[in-house]
């Protein structure tokens, strides 16, 4: 099992000189991976802990890949409804590319109705759109020459496909990461919670005769009681959790340096080999 954190792609602690700080620190801690997150058009009553500053994660993820060497790069979660397949294949391939298959694409189908409006996107067509998306992203990965509207075209460079991890809840959520996924990737705060939904997601798994997915858990850890880590550790793998992504909070480097210390120091070691 590996441990990932959530970086902050928003607010003043996406500074380039503050998110670069945090990412170091992540791989100096020995993470597997840090995770970014996606808004586009934040509205000014709801701009709340970010002031509507946000990254676009994508492009986040190519600068930081020319910036550390080792550590994974995820996308906690991408919304599909928001892009265009086409030019969203070519950006993550590029980032796949520039970073040496370090990417790791979490996908969802966004939620917040503003955003929508100002895409111009029916909120209501989202799911739709993300499977044709998917299908479609997994057409570019699977060969040179893809079509789009009817039109042949090279779809180069074509590095190793990214792991694909769906994002979201309820039984959409699992039948869309068991048909185009290679695992889940639910907000695990109840364990108990979260074995029920593994089980079922397994279950869809044998029924289409594929294996049992992943199930990456976006979780968190109380730094003010490491004596409850193991067995919260230990709840999270019972209920089916494979990996998983430590959530924080944090205003600056130096906080967040001391979040990724207490993972590296209490949660790391309770993490089975």
């Amino acid at each position: 099992m590996q441990l990932g954190v959530a970086v902050r792609s928003m607010g003043p602690q996406s500074q380039p000189d503050v998110l670069l700080a945090c990412v170091r620190a992540a791989e100096r801690a020995g993470l597997a991976d840090v995770w970014v997150q996606d808004h586009l058009a934040i509205p000014p009553d709801d701009a709340e802990g970010s002031g509507g500053r946000y990254l676009d994660p994508l492009s986040a993820l190519a600068w930081l890949a020319g910036q550390v060497p080792r550590i994974g790069l995820g996308t906690g979660v991408l919304n599909l409804p928001y892009r265009p397949p086409l030019p969203t294949a070519k950006a993550i391939a590029t980032v796949q590319e520039l970073s040496a298959g370090r990417l790791r694409l979490g996908v969802g189908l966004g939620w917040m109705e503003p955003e929508f409006r100002a895409l111009g996107v029916p909120r209501a067509r989202r799911g739709h759109i993300a499977d044709e998306t998917l299908a479609f992203l997994h057409a570019c990965f699977a060969g040179d020459v893809v079509q789009s509207n009817g039109q042949d075209f090279l779809f180069l460079p074509r590095p190793p496909r990214p792991p694909i991890y769906v994002g979201g809840a309820g039984e959409r959520a699992l039948r869309r990461a068991v048909r185009f996924g290679d695992g889940w990737m639910p907000m695990a705060g109840d364990p108990a919670v979260l074995a029920p939904a593994v089980a079922r997601l397994r279950e869809l798994a044998a029924e289409a005769g594929r294996a049992a997915p992943e199930v990456i858990a976006f979780t968190g850890f109380d730094p003010r009681e490491p004596e409850r880590v193991p067995d919260r550790v230990a709840a999270l793998v019972a209920a089916g959790a494979t990996r998983l992504v430590a959530g924080t909070r944090y205003a600056t480097a130096d906080d967040f340096a001391r979040q990724v210390s207490f993972l590296a120091e209490r949660v790391l070691p309770a993490l089975p080999g």
